[in-house]
């Protein structure tokens, strides 16, 4: 039998550029921001091969997805939930002899399940940032991963459990805390690496160059939308300009134009200036350029920067360190577009080939 949890808030601050959704479910509503999670279950339930039985939680917490399922309700919810509610639905489950626990959320949900469950666990990605290794690539990598973990073909493996402080993180202050380990189910590439911080003499010298050949190739009247991190911070340092280190900022000419920009307002800049390019760094060692952390960059901006005009840059410490990159938006066909080989560019006019998938 099979736990099965939903947090039905997890990602909605994504696109709004709030980083996160503890605390601030309100503002993001207020915001324009939609359900993410339902979407998420709904593929990865949909990809499974077969049907297993699962234990639930009610409405939309689990229940609501498993229509066409076996299944059997073992925890009843209000009608808002809570992490709490989280909590307790895993320990029912366990106590029902669920043997994993498949959960629909972020790093948040990540902390939750894994403090009430004493038995495997493996989340589907739908929150904002999922820095921890307990997270399939996708919810279609999750389904593969189950269907394995069911055949005994998969083996387990230690977990890192990462989060942070939102409320820090939506100021600028950037912290991962280890919260502890889980067993997860494990087949080779389906499953992402903890998130990794890279640092030290050579790398910001490194991300000195790369700034420095950036700044020298900016076309005049482009824009240029640059994304979160150390490495494209550095550009703007280099431009004398302000940046939202863990935020998507625009630039024109040299200046700053916006600052911590959500979806709707980069759609909205992409329309007053049609030339435009994206400047991007992965996440270290788990490899992302997109889904992970970056949502309000989204399919609709990707089709309307286009593929051509987005630049990758990253360290070469990062890159050593990160055998493949990831694209997640939610979009097959967009997703699609982007894979394959792409150059990143590691130093002052220094390129690598990496391949996108």
């Amino acid at each position: 039998m099979l736990g099965f949890v939903v947090n039905p808030i997890a990602g909605m601050g994504g696109r709004v550029a709030l980083k996160g959704t503890d605390g601030v479910v309100e503002e993001a509503i207020k915001r324009g921001a939609k359900p993410v999670s339902p979407d998420i279950a709904r593929k990865f339930l949909s990809s499974l091969k077969s049907k297993p039985f699962f234990l639930t939680a009610s409405g939309e917490m689990g229940e609501d997805f498993l229509e066409g399922f076996d299944f059997k309700a073992v925890y009843y919810s209000g009608e808002r939930t809570s992490s709490e509610d989280t909590r307790n639905s895993v320990r029912r489950m366990v106590e029902e002899g669920a043997e994993l626990i498949v959960f629909v959320g972020g790093d948040g949900t990540a902390r939750d399940v894994s403090s009430a469950s004493d038995v495997p666990i493996l989340g589907i990605p739908s929150g904002v940032k999922m820095y921890s290794s307990c997270f399939a690539y996708s919810p279609e990598r999750a389904a593969e991963i189950v269907h394995a973990f069911i055949e005994g073909r998969s083996s387990l493996k230690e977990a890192e459990i990462l989060d942070i402080d939102e409320e820090r993180y939506r100021r600028g202050e950037f912290s991962v805390k280890l919260y502890g380990t889980a067993k997860v189910p494990y087949i080779e590439g389906a499953v992402q690496s903890a998130k990794a911080e890279y640092s030290g003499g050579d790398e910001e010298s490194a991300k000195e160059e790369i700034a420095e050949y950036m700044v020298e190739e900016m076309e005049p009247d482009t824009l240029y939308i640059i994304g979160a991190g150390s490495t494209t911070s550095a550009i703007a340092r280099k431009l004398g300009q302000e940046k939202s280190m863990l935020g998507v900022d625009a630039y024109l000419n040299g200046k700053l134009v916006a600052k911590d920009l959500d979806e709707n307002g980069i759609l909205q800049l992409l329309d007053e200036h049609p030339k435009a390019k994206l400047i991007i760094s992965p996440i270290g060692a788990q490899g992302f350029v997109f889904g992970r952390g970056n949502q309000q960059i989204s399919p609709e901006v990707l089709r309307m920067i286009g593929k051509e005009n987005v630049l990758i840059i990253s360290t070469p410490g990062k890159m050593a360190s990160t055998p493949e990159l990831h694209i997640y938006t939610g979009d097959k066909e967009m997703d699609d577009s982007f894979r394959g080989y792409v150059r990143v560019l590691t130093g002052y006019g220094r390129w690598k080939m990496k391949r996108l998938i």
